[in-house]
Parts: C-alpha cells; structure tokens; sequence
C-alpha cells in the first residue's frame, strides 16, 4: 500500500447488529487494482446481505475506477462469489486455507489499437 492509496472500511446492518462488513484499499491511480477483505458475520441473516455488500463494494467511487479486483472471501461463500462473478469478468478463485482468493477485472481492458 502506498502513501496515496486509500482505505475505507464498509458495514451492512441486519436490523440492530453488523451483519457483513468489508475493508477496501483503493489505488492512488486509476485503472489500478483494488484489494478487498469481505466477510460476515455468523448467524442468520437477511437473504441477500452479502450481495448488497459486494454492490456497495463495487459501486464506490475508487472501486468503479479501478480496473482490476483482488478480494479475500471466506471459502464457502458462494452467496458473495456469485455476485462477483455477476459483477465483474474473468473471475478466478483459489482456495488459500479457510479463504478463497479471487482476481477479477472490473471492466474490461482497453484493447490497444496500432495506428493505421
């Protein structure tokens, strides 16, 4: 992490307790990549939870200009790795112990084009 990047720290609320919470490193520059713990906590929770945090996730501003996704999800999570592979492109997942590692882009690279 350098100097310039930022962090932020997001939670969503399942009536009076934090139900799903993220932390999130978003670059200094734009079409960087962004770095994002997700989680959430145990217990019943509202069905959709953990995909509202993944879209509060994607749509902040540094995220939305970032070009490319690193997140650490607990393994088993399949509620939030299928948002993000709703979300995002050439979703990759590979176990790491009790976490699965996803690269991901956000949007698609920009093809470069040789002048004519």
């Amino acid at each position: 992490m350098t100097e310039r990047d930022r962090r932020l720290h997001v939670v969503i609320e399942d009536g009076n307790r934090r139900a799903a919470a993220a932390d999130v490193v978003t670059p200094a520059r734009a079409d960087g990549t962004v770095r994002v713990s997700l989680r959430a906590e145990s217990g019943h929770m509202t069905p959709g939870t953990r995909s509202s945090l993944v879209d509060l996730v994607l749509d902040l501003p540094g995220v939305r200009e970032s070009a490319r996704l690193e997140a650490v999800v607990p393994l088993g999570d399949h509620e939030t790795l299928h948002r993000l592979r709703e979300r995002c492109t050439d979703v990759r997942v590979h176990a790491a112990g009790s976490s699965a590692l996803v690269d991901a882009w956000l949007r698609q690279p920009t093809a470069v084009t040789p002048d004519a």
